[in-house]
Order: C-alpha cells, then structure tokens, then sequence
C-alpha cells in the first residue's frame, strides 16, 4: 500500500531503509513522544520494525519527504490494534523527525492514512500523545479527532517509565477531516 500527497510519499519500509530509519528516529527527542519505541535506538531495532509481518488493511507506513532527488525518511505513520486504556481496538500512531517538526507534514500524511482506513472501512480510530506533547493535540484535532477528556499511562523507554496519555477518538464527520488534502492511492 503506498499513497502520494503533494509533498510526501507513503509507502511499507523496507530492509533496506533500516540505517536510514535509525538516523530519522533515533533523537531521544523524538523518542520521548513514543510509547513503544526502543531506547536507545539500534540499527537492529529498525531492522526488527521492518521485518514484522504486514496486516493487509493496517498501514503501516514510512513517510518520505518527496525531493528534486531520492525521497528521505522523515517519519512514519500506521494504523495498529491497541487494546485497553480507554482506546478504541485500532490506533493511529505517528512521528516526524525532529528536522521537519512544525510544517505541517504529520497533518498531511494523517490525511493519507485516514483516506486508507476509510477505503478499507475500518472501524473509528482513537489516538493518544503524551500531555506534554501539545503540537500531536494539534495535529489530532485537524484529523478530525476529538479529545475525550480522559488519560492513561503508557510507559515511554525514553522517559524511563511511564507518564501520562490525553486519549482522542474520531468526530463524527471524520471524512470530512480526512478529505482535507490532495492524495493519490496505490495497492
């Protein structure tokens, strides 16, 4: 599964991108907004990530930066099961790298994803950002989520150990959120 917006491409991550994964997540910056990343980050973690089998209708997605040259890693993006703490069954979870916070491409590549998941008719979605994390509050809000005004732990390797969750479900009318940007699909 891959999708193009007008400025990133979305597709599986690949053996290969496993140094070039670790250079883009590997910021404890970046880590400390992540409840299920290991830290420090190795080379063999990222190995690890894109070695793990794919669910057909869960995309799980690396977001590149589209150039005049290669594409670069810049962050990734999925749709896991999480079961538990408040939350839906299905989570939107997502990162950027520290170099490309602040413009926009988290909201632009969650449009993409949340297209994906209606064309697959998956269920609502719920997503969750430490509270510290107010720029993820941001972006869940321009994907069409709402805030439910309840919070749970979850355990962060970055910040030895765990802190606390602001949980976010869809909107009513999240097609409407999700139709925000210009994006083609491919199967």
């Amino acid at each position: 599964m891959f999708a193009r917006t007008d400025r990133l491409l979305l597709r599986p991550g690949f053996i290969e991108d496993a140094g070039e994964l670790t250079a883009a997540i590997g910021d404890e910056a970046v880590a400390r907004n992540l409840s299920s990343l290991p830290w420090p980050y190795r080379p063999q973690d990222a190995a690890d990530f894109l070695a793990l089998p794919e669910e057909p209708l869960l995309p799980r997605l690396l977001i590149l930066k589209r150039t005049m040259g290669t594409p670069r890693i810049i962050g990734g993006i999925g749709i896991h099961r999480r079961d538990g703490e408040g939350c839906g069954a299905l989570e939107l979870g997502y990162w950027i790298a520290r170099a490309h916070w602040g413009r926009g491409f988290a909201t632009e590549a969650g449009r993409a994803v949340m297209q994906i998941a209606r064309t697959n008719r998956l269920p609502s979605l719920c997503a969750a950002h430490f509270i510290d994390n107010p720029a993820s509050a941001n972006v869940l809000r321009k994907l069409g989520f709402r805030s439910t005004g309840r919070t749970a732990t979850r355990i962060s390797a970055a910040r030895g150990g765990g802190a606390s969750c602001a949980l976010y479900e869809e909107e009513a009318d999240v097609d409407a959120a999700a139709r925000g940007g210009t994006m083609r699909l491919a199967a």
